[in-house]
């Protein structure tokens, strides 16, 4: 019996990792990489899939320094003092509103093809937008009970609309569009994938789910982010090989998702329609889960009671900016997602863990019994400097579209 009680935890915990992974980055993910090409791609996934573990990792050694319930703000405080605190809280404020923005202008794209093929409407992509946020941000405002029941339906619906998918799109695949590559345009996709990769944050909360179980929470930690590069190859491998690259870099300067150019390249509707509402449901499961933890953050870090009309005012505060802005700029989704991972997630979940793990074993002597990623100093100085040039190439990108 308690074999299967630590199974289950275990279960439990990798779900949740690959869950929280698992969302808005991956209908980027084809659209940043098809440049480069499959076999580049697959080098850089798995390069940025083993720097996220070892990060999270390293975030799980903090976790054991650090008294229990204790989230990224108390860590950094504690190890970074006041400045490290105040740093903390600005990029997560940047990552969640950058995120924000990629779901409603990503969410109101996906939502004219629903539109469109479930009931024949054609609707504007800016009536979308606003139309996809009044729809699901009362489930947010209703709470988390609400959220945790649409999810689980709509998680539901992400599986069957995925299986579908390969079962449908798996005969399109032209090997010989899979030999392109060129290795130098695989290089800027890294703030996707850095978007793509992100679970660090519900690591605290598997310490207290699994009893700070050490042991537990780093299995669950390995084969919870191993599961969506699973995912994210087998995803790669079906888009690469039925777009050719010309249709993604298209796809890529009009700011859409990795869905939108099977439309006009294939001539068997159902590969599109099911790709369309797969989209739907993966930007829909995750724009909601990512609502509710940015009014919990932002009325955690206020002080505000979710009551009432403070409770409407939180929610105005959260939903109403990110849709004005895709409003504004509606092409922009993949440039969202690169600002979000390639600044935010970058700083937060990679140069954050081995700087704590830094100050926590060679400045404050913290004790070395759970150490969770070997190497010393020369491997943190490997993530750091690997993080520094992630960011330089962030800032090239940049550069290059002025």
């Amino acid at each position: 019996m308690h074999m299967i009680k630590n199974l289950g935890h275990v279960v439990g915990g990798t779900l949740l990792i690959a869950a929280t992974t698992i969302g808005v980055g991956m209908l980027g993910l084809p659209i940043a990489t098809g440049p480069g090409g499959f076999v580049p791609a697959t080098f850089v996934y798995i390069l940025t899939w083993f720097f996220m573990l070892c990060t999270g990792l390293l975030l799980l050694e903090v976790c054991t320094w650090m008294p229990a319930e204790a989230n990224l703000i108390t860590m950094t405080h504690r190890l970074l003092g006041p400045v490290g605190k105040a740093v903390c809280w600005v990029v997560y404020l940047f990552l969640f509103f950058t995120a924000m923005i990629a779901h409603v202008s990503g969410g109101g794209s996906t939502l004219v093809d629903v539109l469109n093929l479930s009931f024949g409407l054609a609707m504007p992509q800016s009536v979308a937008m606003v139309v996809y946020v009044l729809i699901f941000s009362p489930i947010v405002y209703l709470g988390t009970r609400s959220v945790d029941r649409f999810n689980l339906l709509m998680m539901t619906g992400v599986l069957i609309t995925y299986v579908l998918f390969i079962v449908f799109s798996a005969g399109k695949v032209d090997i010989d569009l899979l030999k392109y590559a060129d290795w130098s345009k695989a290089w800027p996709a890294l703030p996707v994938l850095f978007t793509a990769f992100t679970y660090q944050l519900i690591i605290p909360t598997l310490m207290t789910y699994m009893d700070r179980n050490v042991k537990k929470v780093r299995l669950s930690i390995i084969l919870g982010s191993s599961i969506p590069l699973v995912v994210y190859l087998i995803w790669e491998l079906l888009i690469l090989g039925i777009i050719p690259v010309d249709g993604l870099i298209a796809a890529k300067a009009k700011g859409e998702t990795a869905v939108m150019p099977l439309k006009e390249l294939l001539q068997n509707p159902w590969v599109f329609k099911i790709g369309s509402y797969f989209a739907f449901l993966v930007l829909t499961t995750s724009y909601v889960a990512l609502s509710l933890a940015f009014l919990d953050f932002v009325a955690d870090g206020l002080k505000m009671k979710k009551e009432g009309i403070k409770k409407v005012g939180l929610c105005l505060g959260i939903f109403l900016p990110p849709m004005v802005i895709a409003l504004i700029y509606p092409g922009i989704f993949i440039t969202a997602l690169e600002y979000a991972g390639g600044i935010s997630c970058a700083l937060l979940f990679g140069l954050l863990p081995p700087v704590m793990v830094w100050v926590g074993r060679y400045l404050k002597k913290y004790e070395h019994k759970n150490i969770q990623v070997p190497g010393g100093k020369l491997t943190l100085c490997a993530l750091m400097l690997f993080v520094f040039v992630e960011l330089i190439l962030q800032v090239m990108n940049q550069i290059n579209k002025y």
